[in-house]
């Protein structure tokens, strides 16, 4: 296995930037997961570090050799791609063998890595059966199982479960957390869910239109974020956000001068009694989950409040509460959208 660094990779389509002044460091054995919205180029960085896109400026080096001008073929990585793209003639061990045999691996080591694989995936029973025969988890197995028989330095994974049920996504993200546990190997994984992203990396690189906006273990985004956008990005429900003014005069002075924003997580909100909080709102709507309870209140023209309580909690929908925002939960945010702690 090995690390993977970054150093200052620039990329664009036809001048429009998709990747600025990227510099990352992976270590060796990590579990990353790329995460952002749509268009922020984390499927772009990752087809960077398999060689599929060239880039115009920076440094790539996969353990300690720059391979920025290296093929795909020859960087030492194995890609598994949202399309399970398995060949539906062929048996799952014709399709997990098939790359072996286009390198000429033989044939007595093919055997070995196609059973190692299916012991591990739990795909021993299936190896004879065609994709048609299968579940969409069992396909992502058989696709996973093509990867690992690569043996390869890297593993990269472009958002693999996106055509999973539910159900599914959830059985095969543990599934994926103890498979890189058994082979102790470097993971890069992209995907767009930050639910997938908290539950599976060691560490999280927060992208945004093409720029890495914060990295790091996933408590320390979720308590410490560095911006604005990452605090609204990670975290479901998503942080909530009050204009400094919102919290009027009594309120806005607990709050740093700079301060523009405040934000606060839907467990930290408190519910108090109607005039005896920071703001009066109404219950809109009231989700029950069991376990939890969420209250989507209104003040005026704001509508995106949520707070989290307990499955127990009694407030019904078109109650009139107070909330309050205790000061040691609050995250503030300057004009430009910098955390006041890391301004």
């Amino acid at each position: 296995m090995a690390e993977v660094t970054l150093e200052n990779v620039n990329k664009s389509y036809g001048g429009v930037p998709a990747l600025t002044d990227v510099s990352l460091s992976i270590a060796d054995g990590a579990f990353v997961v790329f995460v952002g919205p749509s268009g922020c180029g984390k499927s772009t960085l990752l087809r960077s570090i398999a060689g599929l896109e060239g880039i115009q400026s920076g440094k790539i080096f996969i353990g300690g050799k720059d391979v920025t001008e290296t093929a795909p073929s020859d960087r030492d990585v194995a890609m598994v791609f949202q399309s399970y793209a398995l060949y539906p003639h062929m048996s799952v061990r014709q399709n997990v063998e098939f790359g072996m045999k286009v390198n000429k691996v033989p044939p007595e080591e093919r055997e070995r890595r196609i059973a190692e694989a299916g012991r591990i995936l739990q795909l021993e029973e299936y190896l004879d059966r065609k994709p048609s025969q299968l579940s969409g988890g069992q396909r992502q197995r058989v696709a996973i199982g093509r990867a690992i028989v690569k043996d390869p330095k890297v593993f990269l994974f472009d958002e693999p479960l996106s055509n999973l049920d539910a159900k599914l996504r959830i059985q095969m993200r543990i599934e994926l957390e103890a498979l890189h546990k058994q082979l102790g190997a470097t993971m890069i994984y992209v995907t767009h869910d930050q639910v997938e992203a908290m539950t599976m990396a060691d560490t999280i690189v927060v992208l945004n239109e093409g720029r890495v906006e914060q990295v790091g273990a996933p408590l320390e985004l979720y308590h410490n974020p560095r911006t604005e956008f990452v605090a609204g990005f990670i975290g479901s429900p998503a942080m909530n956000f009050l204009d400094r003014k919102q919290l009027g005069k009594k309120g806005a002075d607990k709050l740093d001068k700079k301060t523009v924003r405040i934000g606060i997580r839907p467990e930290h909100v408190q519910i108090t009694g109607a005039g005896k909080g920071a703001l009066d709102v109404t219950v809109a709507v009231k989700e029950q989950l069991g376990g939890e309870s969420y209250l989507y209140v209104r003040n005026g023209d704001y509508d995106n409040i949520v707070v989290k309580t307990d499955g127990d909690d009694k407030t019904p929908s078109g109650a009139k509460i107070g909330l309050a925002f205790p000061k040691e939960r609050l995250h503030q945010f300057d004009a430009s959208g910098l955390s006041i702690e890391q301004s």
